[in-house]
């Protein structure tokens, strides 16, 4: 154990835990997260965040299956190990401030797309209504590209590519990885819940679209 809870309300990380467990209970449902694979967490202020303990069934879980960790993916108060992905998390808390949940699952859609596009590199979404649920987005005439990156195991590599992403002046309001999931985040469990539907959503048109087009 390298921190400890001591400063950390614990009403607040009760509240983010419930929330975590909740969320991930639902889209397990929906059967996004297959075989204990996805991750989610919250911000708990600037310097810690709640996550998802790994290897736990994301329908089952509980309190006693999130953690803490600091902004460098390392565990507070906990011996524990949090997913070999945290660093994705704590990435996005420190470049995008306004952001308080990230979400990642491995849905069939999206796991499919992921493969299909990565190519590409980029899954272009345009002309949607449903774009509109993406916070900032306010008309189908839009472009929202979805990067998608190449996997790797080694997480400090993908982290530079989102940076090099997110450094050359282009939007990021989520991304897949080749042949994984999806990470996408927001201000707040509803707002972030609803990016990962609408985004859902949209990849199942697309792979609709190159499934019946000639």
């Amino acid at each position: 154990m390298s921190k400890t809870l001591s400063h950390i309300d614990p009403a607040l990380l009760a509240q983010r835990a419930d929330a975590i467990a909740d969320a991930a209970r639902e889209l397990a449902a929906f059967g996004w997260t297959p075989a204990t694979s996805s991750n989610f967490s919250m911000r708990l202020n600037d310097d810690l965040a709640a996550i998802t303990i790994s290897g736990r069934d994301k329908g089952r879980l509980g309190r006693d299956d999130i953690m803490v960790v600091d902004m460098d993916g390392k565990a507070v108060g906990s011996d524990s190990r949090p997913s070999a992905e945290t660093g994705l998390h704590t990435q996005v808390y420190k470049r995008f401030p306004e952001a308080n949940v990230v979400l990642h699952t491995h849905s069939r859609t999206q796991s499919v797309s992921s493969r299909l596009f990565a190519k590409e590199g980029v899954i272009r979404l345009e002309g949607w209504e449903l774009q509109k649920a993406i916070s900032g987005y306010t008309t189908h005439e839009s472009v929202l590209d979805i990067p998608v990156f190449p996997n790797t195991q080694h997480m400090p590599e993908l982290e530079a590519q989102v940076d090099a992403w997110i450094d050359s002046g282009k939007p990021l309001y989520a991304y897949l990885i080749n042949g994984h999931g999806i990470y996408t985040w927001g201000r707040d469990m509803p707002e972030t819940r609803r990016h990962l539907e609408a985004l859902e959503f949209l990849l199942g048109c697309e792979l609709d679209l190159r499934r019946l087009s000639p």
